[in-house]
């Protein structure tokens, strides 16, 4: 079958800095951050060192039946409601909705950590009968493919389920597996997505490794500080975010507005160390998105960088992208804005973009006040880049040696 156009027609963010593109947008022009003093929980937080967190501190209204929230989790409330958003969003109608065309591509890191920590409670903390407070839907708000899922049973949706849970590159996975899947016809649509919820067991296993930011507990808008000589670590994030994924021309033919087009995705792996990232497998990951896309280095205007702001992980990204397009495209890190929002990023950064190509500029990289010499071959912004944007590409990389990229392209009608 001939490849076919993948066209976005629908989207959705729940952010640190905000729900709507109005609010997201004004964050990012005038430098607010979205990260926090870390929640005390009572558990962890007195043995760990890292205090910040990027937090969706803010009121959401949820409408779900009952029938559907008995079987979500935190991280699953997230899912749906940004899904419900980017399926309304689409104009999408029930009968496509539950035809079988319509398939999910949507991930966690963990799925509920909450939800799993009452297992485990009753598990180790109960005297007697200990599996008799655990009930028969504890096990659906806690699996890993808990997202997917509860988004099928909400919308009656029967066409394909994808599932990724690679940390980092959980919704860039999600985003690129719906887009081979309506490139090659196996659906006419995908929604496709993200979503991790406030837990700080996931602080605890970052901070565990030595990956979180610790120096600026008491100033928590200073960090993360991406390529900054005095970068010190990732700030794990919450959200959620979802895409509808279509192919042009049913999007065409129902006068959908195009919101933009995926136009090239690649993924690979390292092949190797399971925590320290690789340049070669990087440098790979970049090179075989633009063999997707068609694209040559030089028609690349913005990339939205992986940018966790870990010692190492900066220094080998900026070389990859130096070693691909030197100082063409500009480059920003958009979690120095919300934190590290882990299955969430790829598609959070996604849709930030989508932002930014209306918009027509590109924003600073939050706190990033001296550029660390390792990572000065690239063309960083520093301060708001007025620029149209018609190619951008997103860089997620995730422990286990997992890379991926996508291109966006901005799509007129």
């Amino acid at each position: 079958m001939m490849a076919r156009r993948v066209v976005i027609t629908g989207c959705s963010a729940i952010t640190p800095i905000g729900r709507s593109e109005q609010e997201i947008v004004r964050h990012l022009t005038e430098g607010i951050s979205g990260v926090k003093k870390l929640r005390s929980d009572g558990l962890l937080t007195d043995h760990i060192h890292s205090g910040v967190y990027g937090m969706v501190d803010y009121p959401i209204e949820y409408d779900f039946k009952r029938s559907h929230s008995k079987t979500m989790g935190p991280v699953a409330y997230y899912a749906c409601q940004v899904a419900k958003e980017a399926l309304q969003d689409s104009g999408l109608d029930e009968e496509f909705i539950t035809s079988g065309r319509l398939g999910v591509a949507f991930g966690s890191t963990h799925g509920s950590p909450s939800a799993q920590r009452g297992i485990y409670k009753s598990f180790f903390t109960e005297t007697k009968h200990r599996l008799s407070s655990i009930g028969a839907v504890d096990y659906l708000k806690s699996m890993v493919h808990t997202t997917a899922v509860n988004i099928t049973k909400m919308f009656g949706i029967t066409g394909r389920v994808i599932s990724s849970s690679t940390a980092c590159t959980t919704s860039g996975q999600s985003i690129g597996f719906g887009y081979e899947t309506v490139k090659f016809g196996l659906q006419d649509a995908m929604l496709c997505g993200g979503a991790d919820e406030y837990d700080t067991t996931t602080v605890a296993v970052f901070d565990n490794l030595l990956a979180c930011s610790t120096e600026f507990n008491d100033t928590p808008h200073l960090t993360p500080r991406p390529f900054d000589v005095k970068r010190d670590g990732l700030v794990v994030g919450e959200g959620a975010g979802a895409l509808l994924l279509e192919e042009y021309e049913h999007a065409r033919k129902r006068g959908a507005r195009i919101l933009g087009e995926v136009i090239g995705f690649s993924c690979n792996n390292n092949g190797g160390d399971l925590i320290l990232p690789n340049i070669g497998g990087i440098t790979r990951t970049l090179e075989l998105c633009l063999e997707s896309a068609a694209l040559d280095a030089s028609e690349m205007d913005f990339i939205s960088a992986h940018a966790t702001a870990t010692k190492m992980g900066d220094v080998i990204e900026a070389q990859a992208i130096g070693r691909i397009y030197g100082q063409g495209p500009v480059v920003a890190g958009l979690k120095s804005y919300v934190g590290h929002t882990m299955g969430a990023c790829g598609v959070i950064e996604a849709i930030i973009t989508l932002y930014l190509m209306k918009a027509r500029f590109i924003p600073p990289t939050l706190n990033l006040e001296q550029v660390d010499e390792r990572c000065a071959m690239i063309r960083h912004s520093t301060t708001i880049v007025e620029k149209s944007i018609r190619t951008a590409a997103i860089q997620n990389f995730a422990f286990g040696g997992v890379n991926t990229c996508f291109i966006l392209k901005k799509t007129e009608g």
